[in-house]
């Protein structure tokens, strides 16, 4: 069995952190074994190499290895990208395609971005896992294959599994044996080793002198977040070696070349707010939507009775669950109130007498307009009197009891309220 340092040598790994290394040494353990296995990490952190070392480390290192991007491909072809199709399968299938699972028969799969994986992808998968078993797109003939799967992803396969985005099943039977990878923030001593790697690199492959860090600038880089962690260490070296004329980057430097959005104070992040949490406002906007076209139908179907029958109180008795279920059971509807404005004109106690005179015959003459004039005047001010005259003793009567009172008067409670604001009674 190979050492740590000697596999680290051989697949060019940069690091000493203990995380590191205990990755590596399990790979190495598993290795000579079938049993599957599921690598997880952060985006960037160089999950690739641990398959790699897997393989090659096991008796299937003469057969295929095949790498699949799962994020990558098309929901609608991956079953045929890793299953194969019959010809006629679908449109466009003009021949019968071997898949991923066929092609590597005896060798290793690696699986990259698995979480990405559709439900009904993940079932077939399942399947293989289990028994070795799959079926081609079109096919009805099981066929076997003998392949270790090495999956590889940077979700949080538990909170997938519990929105229901990935089978617990399949979870369990991938993750045999899980190898997780440090994030490079965790890595700070390994920070700028990786860096004199890549600076080197690119000093050979631009063909220019390799670029270095002054101390203050080392001390930045390892302190800095690193959310792309390797590969966004990787960018900034190739900018610095490409872009810097001088070869000694400063501090200020590098700081024009790390995003300014990133800072090295701690942050609250909100990691309550996903896809799901869309989901339900999406659900409940619908069932607002929906209520309100509910509620909207009953106005309508109270308002064609209203119109039908032109008693407002008989209405309000017939329908009297539907009125509850639209004003949440309020003792005075609005709905009421604006029936009893509308009647106004005809009860005694109306304050405007909208149309009063309709009736009156008046000349085009300025006599005749001025005297119409003064009747209105003098009618609507009695009435008001009279009006102000019968809400008084309605209320001595019932004791300020206002309710009692505007069912005497034949008015809504509302209207009474408005009318003895209005007198300041």
């Amino acid at each position: 069995m190979e050492s740590t340092q000697a596999v680290k040598q051989r697949f060019g790994i940069i690091g000493n952190d203990p995380k590191l290394n205990r990755a590596i040494e399990k790979a190495i353990q598993v290795a000579p074994t079938d049993i599957s296995v599921l690598v997880t990490g952060e985006s960037g952190v160089g999950k690739e190499s641990i398959p790699k070392i897997i393989h090659q480390l096991s008796h299937r290192k003469h057969n295929k290895y095949i790498a699949v991007n799962c994020g990558a491909i098309p929901e609608g072809t991956i079953d045929s990208e890793l299953f194969g199709h019959e010809k006629g399968a679908f449109t466009g299938a003009t021949q019968t395609r071997s898949g991923y699972f066929e092609e590597a028969d005896g060798g290793t799969i690696f699986l990259d971005e698995v979480g990405e994986l559709p439900l009904t992808t993940q079932v077939r998968l399942l399947r293989v896992l289990e028994n070795g078993e799959f079926l081609k797109v079109g096919s009805s003939q099981v066929q076997k294959t003998n392949v270790r799967i090495v999956a590889a992803t940077n979700l949080n396969m538990f909170e997938a599994i519990k929105k229901e985005k990935f089978r617990e099943d399949l979870y369990y039977r991938l993750s045999t044996v899980e190898i997780s990878l440090p994030p490079l923030r965790e890595r700070k001593e390994d920070i700028h080793l990786l860096f004199r790697k890549f600076a080197s690199d690119f000093a050979i492959k631009y063909k220019m002198p390799s670029i270095k860090l002054e101390d203050e600038a080392t001390l930045i880089l390892q302190k800095y977040r690193w959310n792309g962690n390797i590969r966004q260490l990787r960018n900034i070296a190739e900018q610095l070696s490409v872009l810097e004329h001088d070869r000694t980057v400063s501090a200020a430097t590098l700081r024009g070349y790390l995003p300014s959005s990133d800072n090295y104070l701690p942050a609250v992040v909100n990691k309550t707010k996903s896809d799901s949490d869309f989901s339900n406002e999406r659900e409940i906007l619908y069932k607002v939507l929906f209520d309100m076209k509910s509620d909207l139908n009953d106005l309508k179907k109270l308002t064609m009775e209203l119109m039908k029958s032109g008693n407002a109180t008989e209405v309000q008795k017939k329908n009297e669950g539907l009125i509850q279920k639209i004003y949440g059971g309020e003792k005075d509807l609005d709905y009421e109130a604006e029936i009893e404005e509308e009647e106004e004109e005809d009860n005694v106690l109306a304050i405007e007498p909208r149309n009063l005179y309709n009736q009156e015959i008046i000349d085009n003459t300025k006599d005749s307009f001025d005297f119409a004039e003064e009747i209105e005047e003098e009618e609507t001010l009695s009435l008001q009197d009279k009006e102000l005259e019968l809400i008084k003793k309605s209320l001595e009567k019932h004791k300020g009891k206002r309710k009692l009172a505007a069912d005497e008067l034949g008015i809504s409670e509302r209207t009474l309220y408005r009318k003895i604001k209005q007198y300041d009674l």
